[in-house]
């Protein structure tokens, strides 16, 4: 099949490589212009196009999909499909109506639940027990095209929403090739979503970081898990600003936010029960067990997490 890949983070990256693997044809590869990163700003590619430089593949990288020369040279290319994996853009009706068999997108959620930008994060901030990843026929509205395949998967207890990425990746590009080779084949029956079932899941933010203990136990905890690796869940302790990384739900009692060394352990209280910190991050940077972290700054009595 003809394809043209729209991608631009590490999500994307199996997606394009099973296409490869598969022997599709790659006319082109559509990602986000490089952008500054580190100290020095320099420009970075994103991850799909240093994946299609190393094949050779053509690669573009326009501001916008919405420039009309842009889009009559998506039409000149001729594709078969174009598939979408965490490109970034929308795309306008020109381009959606471009290639022969459609649009295909690879979306990280069971939708209609959770359209936008952060699926695999929200999942895991409202504790989820299952989520998945959805092929669908990409539409103008944000996540609302008909779907084509899903395949779910349960969620650790512990399990962070960087680690959760790293599952679905793999599960979306799998995914994503039992679609095109039933397209092909005209065997898929597009369903409709179910607008009274949509869920929304938006960007991220930094202001979200900030813990409140006064928040059952578990919630925190999935906060915490949601939170990893981007922007990671803060607070702060005798003065000190902590990054949370991972933890356990505990039984404890007492003030929201009470920290408790127990058994060596950190644990902290909550609205309901407690949690023990199993990992944490310095102001230095270092990443440590709570455990370790008590040995260096032993808790005064009746510290509280801030």
């Amino acid at each position: 099949m003809r394809i043209i890949f729209m991608g631009t983070p590490d999500f994307a990256v199996p997606s394009l490589q099973m296409l490869l693997d598969r022997g599709h044809e790659v006319c082109a590869v559509f990602t986000q212009p490089d952008k500054p990163k580190g100290r020095g700003h320099k420009l970075q590619p994103p991850p799909v196009k240093e994946l299609a430089q190393k094949h050779g593949l053509p690669v573009y990288q326009p501001a916008t999909l919405r420039d009309g020369q842009v889009q009559r040279d998506i039409a000149a290319l001729g594709a078969d499909a174009v598939v979408v994996v965490a490109y970034g853009k929308l795309l306008p009706p020109a381009v959606l109506e471009a290639p022969r068999l459609g649009c295909v997108n690879v979306h990280g959620s069971l939708l209609p639940q959770y359209r936008g930008a952060a699926p695999i994060q929200w999942a895991v901030l409202n504790g989820d027990k299952a989520t998945g990843v959805t092929t669908m026929f990409m539409a103008q509205g944000m996540d609302t095209g008909d779907i084509l395949l899903k395949a779910e998967t349960p969620v650790g207890p512990e399990e962070t929403a960087g680690e959760l990425f790293d599952r679905l990746k793999l599960l979306g590009a799998k995914l994503l090739g039992e679609t095109l080779e039933k397209l092909e084949q005209g065997a898929l029956t597009p369903i409709p979503q179910k607008e009274e079932e949509a869920t929304r899941a938006p960007m991220l933010t930094k202001e979200m970081a900030r813990v409140d203990w006064a928040r059952p136990a578990q919630q925190v905890h999935d906060w915490i898990r949601g939170l990893n690796p981007w922007p990671c869940a803060v607070c702060s302790l005798e003065g000190r600003r902590l990054k949370l990384l991972a933890s356990q739900v505990v039984g404890a009692q007492g003030a929201p936010g009470e920290v408790r060394a127990v058994d060596g352990e950190l644990v902290v209280c909550c609205g309901q029960g407690g949690l023990r910190v199993t990992q944490l991050q310095t102001p230095e940077g270092k990443r440590m067990s709570g455990k370790s972290y008590l040995l260096g700054r032993p808790v005064q009595a009746g510290a509280r997490m801030g």
